[in-house]
């Protein structure tokens, strides 16, 4: 049994959207994208309403097991080469992570303003079947015994996830085309009554998950104790609807499965990293992924996967490459960055500082990656290459997520995860630098070259922000500074023309004992100000209107 057709083209919301056809752009109208209640006009909701719309729709799409988010819309998550997943009833635990985060953070908005939220009264209705079968879950007296889970999935799990999918199933049905336009209000004590208890099913599923594990050639999650990334389900009985799809398969109905599982990911692990908050358990976790198959030794990089030996081929794409090449089992770079991300992000910071030297860019040697450090690219052919020539090699250049993961990084080293806070008290917005930076970024090879002061301390620089501005010149007789545009002699007769002018702000870190900054703020600031004067800050933060003159950028020059 396969899941196919996920999505269709519907003629009557096709027809719908024919009502904000503009003739004159030949094109939709914005509102053909938005719902509307049945009398036409647009239903609106506050932004939490919204989130917690989203979050229940994805607690109500968990698979059989109570595990993985299901890719029932015919796509995966955000391995794309996981193609076939989808058609193999699959799921994926990385976005339970990211559902536990939503469902937190909306929970915490919540309790935090303490107002209640008004929902589409259709979305009520699902809200409250999830809550009846949860009742039913609990009444049936089923509890895990985590010592020997079944592949089978429970009689009572099923009947669960039967009646959640079976409803979610009918609210996209009623809300296809609109809203009914009637809201149903939840007080902040039932809302947050429904997350709390919606969190600790979660919680529930994530055990389960890391108990059925993962399971590939050389991997196994009772060696390893690493969290899988992936399942499928077995459809092991069923009924016959009477129903053929257009390639006359029969349709039927699932009323028994299997769980399926996967080798290593490096995905679950990365994913999972950002809902830990201990920094010891976040240690605990690095070090059962270096020490995991996922590790490749030779290149002291991770790679996207552990060995796809053996996997079956509905899986997708990723199964037509030679290992080592593209999805299986390469460095794929985007996600191995997302990896050293989290690192520093829970403050690993000798960790991160020794995956630096051999798995991000600036430090790889040119020669072996083949192309520019500057230059990311999609993958780097891993040692399970079958060509030893190729193994440590860039292809296929990119910009887009290792670009961003990496200026998340560079943001964390060199300026700290919150540098402007506001105390709601004194009504202060405050500043404040918090840098992790090794010593070893403060030396060079030869000491003779090592960046010095007048006073023979070690230091390192950085441009603060960009703030770039548009400027209308009425005159071709202008002084251009690192600010702005100057009219130095105004004159009527020459046309107006735009300039794009760029300013930053120089800061300058100061290393007097030789030692590595990890996350501490400087002792004392001097501001440099762009009119030449400067101002000496003893402390580790910068307060009241110097701190917002930071923030505009373009009234200072520097900061030492």
């Amino acid at each position: 049994v396969r899941q196919l057709d996920a999505t269709v083209l519907d003629p009557s919301k096709e027809k719908e959207r024919e009502k904000y056809f503009n003739d004159v752009t030949g094109w939709y109208d914005p509102p053909a994208n938005w719902q509307h209640d049945r009398n036409g006009n647009l239903f609106k909701s506050t932004p939490i309403e919204k989130l917690f719309l989203l979050a229940t729709i994805k607690f109500a799409t968990r698979d059989p097991y109570g595990m993985g988010i299901e890719y029932e819309a015919g796509k995966p998550g955000w391995n794309d080469a996981m193609n076939g997943l989808p058609g193999m009833v699959g799921s994926g635990l990385p976005e339970t992570y990211e559902l536990e985060i939503l469902l937190k953070y909306v929970k915490s908005v919540i309790k935090k303003f303490h107002r209640s939220i008004f929902i589409p009264m259709e979305l009520s209705v699902l809200v409250d079947t999830i809550n009846v079968a949860l009742n039913n879950l609990e009444d049936s007296g089923y509890v895990d015994n985590l010592t020997k889970l079944s592949n089978a999935v429970p009689v009572e799990l099923f009947a669960y996830w039967d009646a959640v999918t079976t409803a979610r199933e009918i609210y996209r049905d009623t809300v296809k085309i609109t809203f009914t336009g009637e809201k149903k209000e939840f007080s902040p004590s039932d809302a947050v009554g429904y997350l709390e208890r919606w969190i600790e099913q979660i919680e529930i599923g994530k055990a389960r998950a890391n108990r059925i594990g993962s399971h590939g050639h050389d991997d196994d999650v009772e060696n390893t104790g690493i969290v899988p990334t992936y399942f499928a389900y077995n459809v092991a009985k069923w009924n016959k609807t009477g129903h053929e799809n257009e390639d006359h398969h029969s349709l039927v109905t699932p009323l028994a499965m299997d769980v399926l599982t996967f080798p290593l990911f490096l995905e679950g692990p990365t994913r999972l990293m950002k809902t830990i908050d201990d920094e010891q358990e976040a240690l605990e976790l690095y070090e059962r992924v270096i020490n995991s198959p996922l590790r490749d030794s030779a290149l002291n990089m991770y790679t996207i996967s552990a060995s796809l030996k053996g996997q079956s081929f509905d899986m997708g794409r990723m199964m037509a490459f030679s290992p080592g090449w593209l999805e299986n089992q390469s460095v794929w770079l985007h996600m191995s960055y997302k990896f050293y991300l989290e690192l520093i992000r829970h403050g690993l910071y000798a960790p991160f500082f020794e995956e630096m030297k051999t798995g991000m860019l600036p430090f790889l040697d040119p020669d072996v990656y083949g192309r520019s450090s500057m230059e990311c690219s999609s993958f780097i052919a891993s040692s399970a290459f079958e060509d030893p020539s190729k193994r440590g090699r860039g292809f296929l250049a990119r910009l887009s997520g290792s670009t961003a993961e990496f200026l998340s990084m560079w943001v964390l080293m060199f300026i700290g995860p919150t540098p402007f806070s506001f105390d709601k008290e004194t009504n202060e917005l405050s500043m404040q630098l918090v840098p992790a930076l090794p010593l070893s970024l403060f030396e060079s090879d030869s000491i003779e070259e090592n960046p010095r002061n007048e006073n023979d301390e070690l230091t390192i620089s950085f441009k603060l922000f960009v703030s770039t501005r548009m400027i209308e010149m009425s005159c071709v007789m202008y002084l251009l500074t690192s600010v702005s545009c100057y009219i130095v002699e105004p004159c009527s007769l020459c046309m107006t023309i735009p300039l794009i002018t760029q300013t930053s702000i120089n800061v300058t870190y100061h290393n007097p004992d030789r030692r590595d900054l990890f996350g501490e703020p400087p002792k004392r600031y001097e501001i440099g100000l762009r009119d030449g004067s400067k101002i000496e800050i003893d402390g580790p933060a910068i307060t009241s209107d110097l701190a917002l003159k930071i923030r505009k950028v373009v009234f200072v020059d520097s900061i030492d």
